[in-house]
Formats: structure tokens, C-alpha cells, sequence
């Protein structure tokens, strides 16, 4: 009788139990726990950048020398690599056979005139004789036609001179204009041809161009930047020299290409520099840096409180109710370790910077440490 008792006790315990425990299970799920976030306030400030481009630092007068003449070369009167004024004697060819031809040359016009001033001489006289009609009009006839013929030679021998003349002063090169002339291509005793041998490249280098391509997209732009600046040269131009040091001279539209290029859609403009150090050559690669119409006051955030979802960037706004909410935003520019929001979020707006990764659309936030926001631990206060 009491081994029944007992048993009963038990069964009764255990019963009671287990209906504790599906009291306990029944109960609903509470909340999930706010997640430690760090907020910081969106700013207004200036945010000036500049978009890059690949260029080519060119030469604005550049000239290859070339032989008019054939002939051997018998002087050279520079330095590789020197500054040579315009003018200045360069390179010299044999010019023995040029200086004969224009004596050559000389003489017949010498010889020439003497044969007109003898025409004429007949003439005058041929024509006393005619007015006494002690001649017949045919020789009169037949001097004014010699007179006439040799004074088209005369025509002829001033032309010849002056050709001989030319060839003699193409025996010398002279530099078109003050620049800076580069390695010679031939040597004392190389034997030239007129118009396809090169002698030398002389390249003026200040000022000097930048050349770059933009899409025909841009074009407008720069056709505005060209109107703007006109003649004025300021900071809407920057370069990059290869060092990666930037070059302290502003630079400003010299011209814009006359169309695209129908293969590439591409437009090729050019920048001037002033170039009074001689930092800048022809040939060296570059960046330019054009800035962007987008400058000015604009708002600006840290870059690591951006998301992106399927190509579009969102950010969290904290709200009145300690909650946080996404906001989809355009973004502009990357400034170093900020990003420049063109819309989406206003001036005051309190970012989330720390704890994104477990945050969700509407979630409950609460301010925290940065270390507490990264590890998601509980924090004290609730964001206000």
C-alpha cells in the first residue's frame, strides 16, 4: 500500500513538471537586443576634387630637320641637348658645287644683260636710220625682237640665280626658331638626301602642351571650361609629374581636337603649361587632373558607412525611436577615407559609421564604443 502511495507521488511531480516546462516554451520571444552602433552627424563642407586622366606632355613647336640639298656633311656648329637661338647655324653641307652653280649662275646673268644692253643699242639705232629711210623697216623689226628676246633672258638668268642662291643657303640648316635640340642623327662625313634624311629634332619647351582624350560625352564640358577660362590660366588644370609630384604650374585649354574619332568615340584636347624651369619634356607621361564641375559645398560622410546592395549604396539614418533605417544615396567622389553624397541623406543626418554588419532596415540601435560596435556586445544608452 505505501510502495502505491509512493508511486503515485512520483507520477503526480513529475506531471507537474512537465507542465512547467511547456509553460516556459509557450511564453513569446522577446525583442532581439539592440545592436551598438557609433553615429556621426552628416557634414556640409568643401569638397574640391578633380577627376584624372592619362596625358602626354608634347612639345608645342616641334620641328624635324631635314636636308634640302644632297651633299656630305661638313660641320656641325651645337651641342646635343643645348638651348640654340633662332637662326643660329646648325649644320653645314658641302657647299663647293652650290657656291660654283651661283657663280655659275651669276655669270650667265651678267652675260645676258650685256647681250640686252647691246640689243637695245641696235635698236636706237636701227630706228635714227628708219626715220631717214636709209634702212629697211624689216631690219628694224628684226632688232626690237632681239631686244625683246634677250630681255627675256635676262628673266630667265635672275630666276636661275636666285634658284642657285636657295640651294647654296639650304647648305646650311639653320634652327626655325629658339628651342632645344636633341641628339644628332647624322654625323661629319654622312652623306644626306634632300627631304628624307633626318638630321636632327629641335622642340620649343616653353610653354609646353598636355595632351589627354576625353568620351564625346564630355565634350560639352570642356567646350565650357574653354569658354570659361579663355586666356586665363587657374587651378582647373593640375599635373602629376611621374614621380607623383605635382606640378606647380596652372595650366588652361589651348585647343580642343576639330572632331571625334569615329573608331574610338574619343576627342583629343591639349593643355598649356608654362614650363619656365624646363621641368616638363616632350614625350614624359603624365596626369592630369581636371576638376569636377561637382566641387563646392557639398555633405560628406566616412566611406566605410556606405553599403552596397545589387549596384545601388544605401546608408544607415538613426531615428527618433532608436531605430535606424537605410537610405538609398548617390554617391560622389572619394575624398581619401570620405565619400561626397550628391542625395539621399541631408546636412545633421545621424550616419551610422560602426556596426553595420548586423544591423537591418528598422533594426534598434544603441550607441556604443567602436569596439563594442565591431564585436556587436551590449553597450549603455540607447541612441536618442
Amino acid at each position: 500500500m505505501k510502495k502505491t502511495i509512493l508511486a503515485l507521488s512520483y507520477a503526480a511531480g513529475f506531471y507537474a513538471l512537465v507542465s512547467c516546462g511547456n509553460k516556459e516554451a509557450d511564453k513569446p520571444a522577446g525583442p532581439p537586443p539592440a545592436t551598438p552602433v557609433t553615429l556621426m552627424a552628416a557634414q556640409v563642407s568643401d569638397a574640391v576634387y578633380y577627376d584624372e586622366y592619362p596625358a602626354t606632355v608634347v612639345a608645342i613647336n616641334n620641328v624635324e630637320l631635314r636636308s634640302q640639298v644632297a651633299g656630305f656633311i661638313t660641320q656641325l656648329y651645337f651641342k646635343e641637348g643645348d638651348v640654340v637661338t633662332k637662326g643660329k647655324p646648325l649644320y653645314e653641307i658641302d657647299r663647293r658645287k652650290y657656291q660654283a652653280a651661283y657663280q655659275q649662275a651669276l655669270a650667265g646673268l651678267r652675260s645676258t644683260q650685256a647681250t640686252v644692253q647691246n640689243a637695245r643699242v641696235n635698236l636706237d639705232r636701227y630706228e635714227r636710220l628708219a626715220k631717214q629711210d636709209a634702212i629697211a623697216r624689216q631690219i628694224v623689226d628684226n632688232a626690237a625682237t632681239s631686244y625683246a628676246t634677250a630681255q627675256s633672258q635676262v628673266a630667265e638668268a635672275q630666276a636661275a640665280v636666285s634658284a642657285a642662291r636657295t640651294d647654296l643657303d639650304y647648305s646650311i640648316i639653320n634652327a626655325p626658331f629658339t628651342g632645344r635640340i636633341g641628339i644628332s642623327q647624322v654625323r661629319l662625313g654622312s652623306q644626306v638626301s634632300p627631304g628624307s634624311t633626318l638630321l636632327n629634332t629641335i622642340s620649343g619647351e616653353d610653354p609646353m602642351g598636355v595632351d589627354f582624350v576625353i568620351t564625346e560625352a564630355d565634350l560639352s564640358r570642356f567646350v565650357d571650361l574653354q569658354r570659361q577660362t579663355g586666356s586665363r590660366a587657374d587651378s582647373t588644370f593640375r599635373l602629376v609629374l611621374p614621380d607623383g609630384t605635382r606640378y606647380n604650374q596652372p595650366g588652361k585649354i589651348l585647343a580642343i581636337d576639330r572632331g571625334v574619332n569615329q573608331q574610338t568615340g574619343t576627342v583629343q584636347i591639349r593643355v598649356q603649361f608654362s614650363n619656365p624651369k624646363r621641368e616638363l619634356k616632350d614625350g614624359m607621361s603624365a596626369v592630369l587632373n581636371v576638376l569636377n564641375r561637382q566641387s563646392g559645398r557639398r555633405i560628406v560622410i566616412p566611406y566605410k558607412a556606405v553599403t552596397e546592395q545589387m549596384g545601388e549604396n544605401f546608408v544607415f539614418i538613426a531615428g527618433d525611436s532608436s531605430k535606424a533605417y537605410q537610405r538609398k544615396v548617390q554617391l560622389g567622389p572619394r575624398l581619401r577615407d570620405q565619400i561626397v553624397i550628391i542625395s539621399g541623406i541631408k546636412e545633421g543626418d545621424q550616419v551610422v559609421t560602426e556596426g553595420i554588419q548586423r544591423l537591418r532596415d528598422g533594426g534598434t540601435i544603441q550607441t556604443g564604443t567602436p569596439a563594442q560596435a565591431q564585436a556587436g556586445a551590449p553597450a549603455q544608452g540607447a541612441a536618442k
